[in-house]
Order: structure tokens, then C-alpha cells, then sequence
């Protein structure tokens, strides 16, 4: 028997979650974990009741806005930022937390984390932002980043 481990087990879940993404550029899921249980996901994409880029096309595209630049410019939010909303809508606490993320955080994202009370960020893949390492390291947020058949129990 082939089990995952619980950081390969939430990993393959933000994969699963990145599939509701509308944006055009880039799919990306995100969870929020604490004791082994998932509090919240976030997938990127326009906010509530707004078109989304997959019908109205992309501003950073239009722009030529290369990636790890201006996220502000983006008519989406980020997976990560649409799970710590998910958790303040429902009043759910984030401290403590592990944040499981298809992509590397932005920094916007990583400033977020701190503030959170995330203590670990899991991700899957890197992302062309040094000032969110920067802000995780100063932080002490602890940052694994899981490639293939790698995972920690």
C-alpha cells in the first residue's frame, strides 16, 4: 500500500480545489489545515457575483504584466486570500494554522499569512516573488516546498 502522507494527502487536495480556478494565466488551490482537518479552501478567480476572466478575458494579459508583478492588477483574487476570507465569513480561527497552496504565496498572500496566525506554508510550487520569502523568513513562518514524491508525516 502506497499512502500519502498527510502533507502529500493536502497537497493533492489544493490540486483538486485549483480545478474550480477561472483564471486564464494560472490555476491555483489553497487550504487552510489545523489538527489534520481542513478548515477552509480558496481557488483563484473574480470576486463574488463579478464576471470572470474566463468571460471577459485578462487584464494581465491585456497589460502584458508579467508574472510576480503588480498582482493589483488582476480582476481575481488569489486561492490563498479567497480561503482566509472563507474563514472570516464563517468565523473560522486561522491561528495555528497550515497553509497548503498549489504556488508559492505573493507577497500580498504571505502578508496575510503572518497576520493570520499561519505558522507553516506546504506548497507544491515556486513562485517569482523574493519579497514574500523575505516577509515568511522575517516572520518565522516555516515554508516546505513538496515536489513530486516527496511529503513529511
Amino acid at each position: 500500500m502506497n499512502r500519502p502522507s498527510w502533507d502529500e494527502y493536502f497537497l493533492r487536495i489544493t490540486e483538486e480545489v485549483a480545478k474550480r480556478s477561472t483564471c486564464l494565466r494560472r490555476q491555483v488551490g489553497a487550504i487552510l489545515v489545523r489538527d489534520k482537518r481542513i478548515l477552509t479552501t480558496g481557488y483563484n478567480g473574480a470576486p463574488r457575483g463579478l464576471a470572470h476572466c474566463e468571460d471577459v478575458g485578462c487584464l494581465r494579459e491585456r497589460k502584458n504584466v508579467p508574472s510576480g508583478e503588480r498582482q493589483e492588477l488582476c480582476r481575481g483574487l488569489h486561492a490563498e486570500m479567497n480561503a482566509f476570507l472563507q474563514a472570516a465569513s464563517f468565523g473560522i480561527s486561522t491561528e495555528q494554522s497550515t497553509l497548503y497552496a498549489t504556488v508559492y504565496p505573493c507577497s500580498l498572500c504571505a502578508k496575510m499569512a503572518v497576520n493570520a496566525g499561519v505558522v507553516r506554508i506546504v506548497t507544491a510550487g515556486n513562485y517569482p516573488d523574493e519579497l514574500a520569502k523575505e516577509i515568511l523568513t522575517e516572520a518565522r513562518i516555516k515554508v516546505d516546498v513538496i515536489t513530486g514524491d516527496e511529503g513529511g508525516a
